[in-house]
C-alpha cells in the first residue's frame, strides 16, 4: 500500500514518512502542488495526504484537478486552516476527509483506516477480464476456472494492471506498487516478473493455451487487455 504525501513543510513530511513507514506503508513525497499533481496523475496510490497551502498549486486545486481527471484515490487534507468554510471547500472539491494541524498520529492513523475502509466497501472484490478473474477477498486468481498460483509480487503487478484494464501502466507505477517507491531496479526485475506472470496466466510456464492478455507498450510499460 503506497501513500503519497504532498506537503511543503519538510520537517513534517519527514516525520509523516518515518511514522507511516514504521506502520509498513510505502511512502512517496512531493513538496509542491504541481509535483504532487504530476505524481498522482502518473502513479497509482492507495491514499493521498494533501496539504492546502502549497507552492505552485494549492491543495484545493490539486484535489479538484485529480477528480476532474477521474482519479478517485482517497484524499485526506492536512492543513492549519481549520475554518468551517475551508473544510467545506475541501470536501466539495473531492477530499474524503479533513485533518487540522497540529494532529496526533493516532488520530491520523484512525482517519486513514476509516477512509480506506469506506473506499473498500465501494470497490468490487471480484475483478475480471476475459476468463481471468481476481477475487481480492480470497486473494485468489483463476483463469478459465483454474487457480493460478502467483507470488506476492506477481499478484501486486496483476492487481495494478487489472485495476486499469486497457490502460498503459508505466514501469515506475508497476515497480512502486510491487516493490515500493524506494526500490531501484538493477537487474531488470520488472521484466523478469512480468515474463513469469505472463507464463502463468496465459499457460503452463511457456506453453500458451489462452489468449495473451498482458501486452508490452514500448517506451511506456504494459497494458492488460483482450
Amino acid at each position: 500500500m503506497i501513500i503519497l504525501i504532498i506537503e511543503d513543510e519538510k520537517k513534517l513530511s519527514d516525520i509523516l514518512k518515518t511514522v507511516l513507514k514504521s506502520e509498513r506503508y510505502s511512502v512517496d513525497v512531493a513538496y509542491t502542488g504541481k509535483d504532487g499533481l504530476d505524481k498522482a496523475m502518473k502513479n497509482k496510490y492507495s491514499l493521498i495526504l494533501l496539504d492546502i497551502m502549497l507552492p505552485l498549486k494549492d491543495g484545493f486545486t490539486v484535489c479538484k484537478e485529480l477528480r476532474e481527471h477521474q482519479i478517485h484515490t482517497p484524499i485526506i487534507m492536512l492543513t492549519a486552516r481549520g475554518s468551517v468554510d475551508d473544510r467545506v471547500t475541501g470536501l466539495d472539491t473531492g477530499a474524503d476527509d479533513y485533518l487540522v494541524k497540529p494532529f496526533g498520529m493516532n488520530e491520523l492513523f484512525a482517519r486513514i483506516r476509516a477512509v480506506l475502509r469506506r473506499r473498500k466497501t465501494t470497490d468490487s472484490d471480484i475483478v475480471k477480464i476475459a476468463n481471468l478473474v481476481m477475487d481480492k477477498k480470497k486473494h485468489e486468481v483463476t483463469r478459465a476456472g483454474k487457480v493460478v498460483a502467483l507470488t506476492p509480487k506477481e499478484y501486486k503487478l496483476l492487481d495494478t494492471l487489472l485495476t486499469h484494464p486497457g490502460e498503459a501502466i508505466n514501469r515506475r507505477t508497476l515497480i512502486d506498487n510491487a516493490w515500493g517507491p524506494d526500490f531501484v531496479e538493477a537487474n531488470n526485475e520488472l521484466n523478469v516478473h512480468i515474463k513469469y506472470l505472463r507464463s502463468k496466466i496465459d499457460g503452463d510456464m511457456g506453453k500458451a493455451k489462452h489468449k495473451p492478455l498482458i501486452h508490452t507498450i514500448r517506451g511506456v510499460g504494459f497494458v492488460l487487455k483482450e
